[in-house]
């Protein structure tokens, strides 16, 4: 591992405190490429870095390579190791619109949940929870009690370990005390399995797969489309999502477009001349 390389690790762990799977992606990115080189990342020019990461036939894994070069070649030019700023052009990816259930969709599923018993309680609040805060389903798995206050959520364990606050629906509340009063467990985690011991991804995503057909990212991608399409500002849904940029949430303003292009449609004559 070339000087440079150990120095921009060394600082996205102490300087930025990024997060443990973070910083093992950027140092996986970038040491295969002085390792398959046999080169210092730093004397690599573009071209060098191009032919070896155009085997990625993902595309989006590619621009993830390509971001952790171009955080790289950052952090060298402003530490003075390097006199030039190169950056990496990104792989065009089609934008497409994110899957996404309307309310009227996720309330006639959650209708259909049995739930004379806890378990069927917990799916019920696991679900409702998941569309009533947006709260990406690692946040959710980590979540404890105690962060729950009155009608305000409290996301401690968040990506790149940025805590956040947001309001949660009193239905979600209710639901979330019901399965709790009846499962009977006294457990560090909300969510927990028939041991009593905490749910795991995979049977978080049993559980939405089985009332709704979805991932539990969809569940939080329907949470943002809705606040879209009810006129939430794009600065308040970044806030509440925990983006850490507006581009990132850009992808939605594309609901709000269709719905206009929906409602041009439907109203204006000349669209059905």
């Amino acid at each position: 591992m070339s000087n440079e390389l150990e120095a921009f690790l060394e600082y996205i762990t102490i300087i930025r405190a990024l997060s443990k799977k973070s910083i093992e992606a950027y140092r996986n990115d970038l040491l295969l490429i002085e390792e398959s080189l046999q080169k210092p990342l730093i004397s690599l020019n573009t071209q060098q870095i191009l032919k070896l990461l155009s085997s990625y036939e993902n595309k989006r894994t590619l621009n993830r390579k390509l971001s952790s070069v171009n955080a790289f070649f950052d952090f060298c030019y402003k530490e003075r190791f390097s006199d030039e700023k190169n950056r990496l052009k990104f792989a065009k990816i089609a934008q497409t619109l994110p899957k996404f259930l309307s309310y009227e969709e996720i309330m006639s599923s959650l209708s259909l949940i049995d739930r004379s018993s806890w378990i069927g309680k917990r799916d019920y609040a696991l679900i409702l929870f998941l569309y009533a805060s947006g709260a990406r389903i690692s946040e959710c798995l980590e979540l404890a009690y105690s962060d729950i206050e009155e009608e305000w959520l409290h996301i401690r364990h968040a990506k790149g370990e940025k805590e956040r606050i947001v309001p949660l629906a009193k239905a979600a509340k209710t639901a979330i005390d019901a399965y709790l009063q009846d499962s009977g467990f006294s457990q560090d985690y909300v969510w927990c399995n028939y041991r009593g011991t905490k749910l795991s991804r995979i049977s978080a995503y049993k559980i939405t797969q089985k009332y709704l057909g979805v991932s539990p990212h969809v569940l939080r991608h329907s949470y943002a489309t809705s606040l879209i399409r009810g006129g939430a500002d794009l600065r308040v849904v970044q806030e509440l999502l925990g983006h850490s940029s507006l581009l990132t949430t850009q992808i939605y303003t594309h609901i709000q477009k269709q719905d206009l292009k929906d409602t041009v449609e439907v109203c204006h004559p000349m669209a059905k001349a």
